[in-house]
């Protein structure tokens, strides 16, 4: 069965003015589109086609650049739309909290390491908070549409939190300011599927 490309869940609008409505329609439904089609298009007819795509991406010969480029993007265009919400929804506690803590000392020196991946990746790319087994977590980043389930990139546990610092993300808005945009992002998070996401992989 082909990959679809998922419906949001908001509005494109929903996350002004953080997140511009004419970024999110372009980023939807070009970008998150085109990689939707063109992972279809690179699977088909092959032993990958009918897997799900994250036995694909943590199988992956990373020589295999259609498949690496576009699947990439289509798994983490779906985390990054599950993870935004309009209100900010829930706030970071539990035991996410506590792993925060014991791996970065508090919320903020989180948030600023965090910020501080987001920034130092050079060109396109992602930033990342993961899982490991046991509930250690641990942030990195990726090139291009890479992400951690993949061979040999960054973390190595599951992702839990990620975010697009491609330009395509934010540069109508924000210009050159990935700064701002990275900001930006702390008031659209939804804490609750990220905690769900935590207690799913730990």
């Amino acid at each position: 069965m082909a990959f679809e490309l998922p419906a949001l869940g908001y509005s494109y609008d929903a996350l002004e003015p953080h997140f511009d409505a004419r970024t999110m329609e372009i980023h939807h439904t070009k970008h998150h589109a085109a990689y939707t089609t063109n992972l279809n298009n690179a699977i088909a007819n092959t032993p990958l086609e009918g897997q799900g795509i994250k036995e694909i991406l943590k199988n992956l010969d990373m020589n295999n650049n259609p498949v690496r480029n576009n699947g990439g993007g289509y798994y983490n265009h779906n985390m990054f739309w599950q993870i935004l919400h309009p209100e900010n929804k829930g706030r970071l506690s539990g035991p996410l909290l506590q792993a925060i803590e014991d791996a970065y000392g508090s919320k903020e020196t989180f948030m600023e390491k965090f910020a501080a991946a987001a920034m130092t990746r050079f060109g396109s790319g992602w930033a990342w908070l993961c899982v490991h087994p046991g509930g250690k977590v641990e942030i990195c980043s990726s090139a291009n549409q890479d992400n951690p389930i993949m061979p040999g990139i960054g973390c190595g546990g599951t992702p839990i939190l990620g975010l697009d610092v491609w330009e395509h993300a934010y540069y109508l808005h924000y210009q050159n300011r990935r700064a701002d945009y990275v900001a930006a992002f702390w008031n659209v998070l939804n804490w609750n599927v990220v905690e769900d996401n935590y207690n799913k992989a730990k």
